[in-house]
């Protein structure tokens, strides 16, 4: 008897109908289009591209709050001169919880002096005039007590003036220093000056930033976009996109008494928030609140439809 041979389950792929298939055509397509969906999405709803603050369109738009700014950078009376760590050694500026400095802890690890960094070395490195080299030599061979009167008697002089030209006074070298450092920025070059390290690719702002900070000219550009503090500013984007909302309650806590209006609202905020996710962490260890999902029977409300099911099937056994 001759056995036929089994048939194989295996099915012919030549039995199937083809067709050919570009699949470079493919890929182009949906590249394209792909590439054209973004483009459109990102017009309608993507972060708006605001122009970048630098120490030139500062000086452009707000000459004398920028002068101003100067000047007490060069009389350490700048918030960046008085701030503390991690800038500088400032007594009694750090953030502390009790006896705790939390600023102090990891000491000053970006020294910042501001009459040297900001003023007087951008001054020295750029090409200057015989009589600012002359101003910068008169300020160099006075003591410290002779620079803080000049500053502080140009400062109140410039606030007097209300953005015109200060009376006359003893001033010493300051109105030259000022002018110059002026001159410098509307040019462009101090934001180059601030940022130069030493290293081929510059990318450190830290240095112009403080700056920027110390003056009023930031703040009343981040007040118009509602960035302040007071303003949820932590949260928010610029102009009408929502930013990091998961950030609210972070920022909630700056709205509110006593830390809207403390000193050490940075520190007493950062020790809140430790306690609290502390406090979540250890939820299901904590007798009676590890129990409150229990009581209130919010899981058979959320898991209703499992529960009217075990329901039914209970009943039927029965």
């Amino acid at each position: 008897m001759t056995r036929r041979p089994r048939k194989s389950s295996v099915p012919d792929p030549a039995a199937f109908p083809t067709r050919p298939y570009d699949l470079v055509k493919e890929f182009t397509i949906a590249l394209v289009v792909v590439a054209l969906l973004t483009a459109v999405l990102a017009a309608l709803f993507s972060s708006p591209d605001v122009k970048p603050v630098t120490l030139a369109s500062w000086s452009r738009a707000d000459g004398a709050d920028f002068t101003a700014t100067a000047v007490s950078e060069l009389g350490g009376t700048s918030g960046t001169a008085e701030y503390g760590p991690p800038y500088n050694h400032t007594p009694g500026a750090a953030q502390k919880i009790g006896p705790v400095g939390l600023q102090s802890a990891a000491g000053v690890r970006i020294p910042v002096d501001t009459a040297a960094d900001f003023v007087l070395r951008p001054l020295r490195d750029a090409p200057e005039p015989p009589a600012v080299s002359a101003a910068l030599a008169t300020w160099a061979a006075a003591p410290a007590a002779r620079h803080q009167a000049w500053t502080s008697a140009y400062a109140d002089a410039l606030a007097k003036a209300g953005g015109g030209t200060p009376a006359k006074g003893d001033y010493g070298p300051i109105p030259v220093l000022t002018a110059r450092l002026l001159g410098l920025a509307r040019s462009g070059a101090l934001d180059g000056e601030l940022q130069a390290e030493g290293k081929f690719y510059q990318t450190d702002y830290t240095r112009p930033l403080l700056f920027l900070s110390d003056g009023s000219h930031l703040e009343s550009l981040a007040r118009a976009e509602h960035l302040g503090g007071d303003q949820w500013g932590m949260m928010n984007e610029t102009g009408n996109y929502p930013g990091q909302a998961w950030l609210w309650l972070y920022t909630f806590w700056y709205q509110i008494d006593p830390f809207k209006s403390s000193g050490n609202a940075d520190a007493l905020i950062w020790g809140l928030m430790a306690l609290l996710s502390l406090g979540l962490m250890l939820v299901p260890f904590i007798p009676g609140v590890r129990s409150v999902p229990r009581w209130t029977r919010v899981h058979r409300l959320i898991w209703r439809t499992y529960y009217r099911e075990q329901t039914v099937e209970r009943d039927r056994r029965e």
